[in-house]
């Protein structure tokens, strides 16, 4: 039995999806950071060499801020698949990062209908009244063959969640959760015993969880979801260092230094074809 074949006995893949950009940061944070369609198809390409089975997109307008446009949307998606072809899932977002009511992060997936789509609970539904609008858009998500996954970027998130899940207010085996570890404002970085209480909060009762985490600590973060059974972001969104705390040039070193943390600890990781398989959105 190969090394490959004996860690696959043991362990489900592991999934990485990069982040390239996020909605906050610009190219004075790093000059390799992407804004464009073109640059994030050229992102997506050089990540899917080193080891990301998804991308985590956001896009910006021609002021360089964060948008929920679906037209550009579109454009980036369609750059992404020319560069990276079906080798890479492709993720909106509805982050609103303070620019966007939910039910216009609802009009942006409905518009898109992407094969992926991340949302935050918290300005999705940020109330217990608000539960309607989300399990309509899970049933919308369902009906399109639209993988959804839920932000949790703390505990209280995800004890809500295991609530709703619990309730049958949502179809928790249709969804993947993301744990967010860390933050902008004030800069926290993430450590990987942050993640354990969201984690044994609700990730058992979800198809799948994944983890991101701020900082350079990031790829430590990934090996405990990984070893956990789960799956982990990285990128530029939330950290800008290597494993060793010096500056990584680029997405791809990122994710490639991810790889290398998975499969040192014993976890292969998983490709396109695999994440499709297990979100149920084979031949979009």
């Amino acid at each position: 039995m190969s090394d490959n074949e004996r860690r696959g006995a043991l362990y489900a893949p592991t999934f990485i999806a990069v982040a390239p950009n996020g909605g906050r940061r610009s190219k004075a944070d790093h000059p390799a950071l992407p804004l464009t369609a073109g640059e994030c198809a050229a992102v997506a390409r050089a990540a899917q060499s080193a080891g990301a089975a998804m991308i985590h997109l956001h896009v910006r307008d021609r002021e360089g801020r964060h948008s929920l446009d679906a037209g550009l949307y579109r454009e980036a998606i369609a750059a992404v698949r020319d560069a990276a072809g079906p080798r890479m899932v492709v993720q909106i977002t509805t982050e609103s990062i303070g620019r966007y009511a939910p039910d216009e992060q609802v009009a942006v997936v409905k518009a898109v209908k992407p094969e992926a789509v991340s949302m935050a609970l918290r300005e999705i539904a940020p109330a217990e009244s608000d539960a309607k609008r989300l399990s309509d858009l899970l049933a919308f998500c369902e009906a399109e063959r639209i993988a959804p996954q839920i932000i949790a970027y703390d505990r209280t998130d995800a004890d809500r969640l295991a609530r709703w899940a619990h309730a049958r207010v949502i179809d928790a085996r249709q969804v993947s959760v993301l744990f967010v570890g860390g933050r902008y404002d004030p800069p926290t970085p993430a450590r990987p015993a942050d993640f354990v209480p969201m984690i044994e909060s609700c990730a058992d009762i979800y198809r799948d969880f994944m983890v991101c985490a701020f900082g350079p600590r990031e790829a430590g973060c990934g090996v405990l979801a990984g070893l956990l059974g789960g799956h982990v972001r990285c990128g530029f969104e939330n950290n800008l260092a290597l494993p060793d705390g010096s500056p990584a040039a680029d997405n791809a070193a990122v994710v490639a230094a991810q790889a290398r943390a998975l499969t040192a600890a014993g976890l292969t990781i998983g490709d396109a074809i695999a994440l499709r398989s297990l979100w149920g959105i084979e031949g979009r």
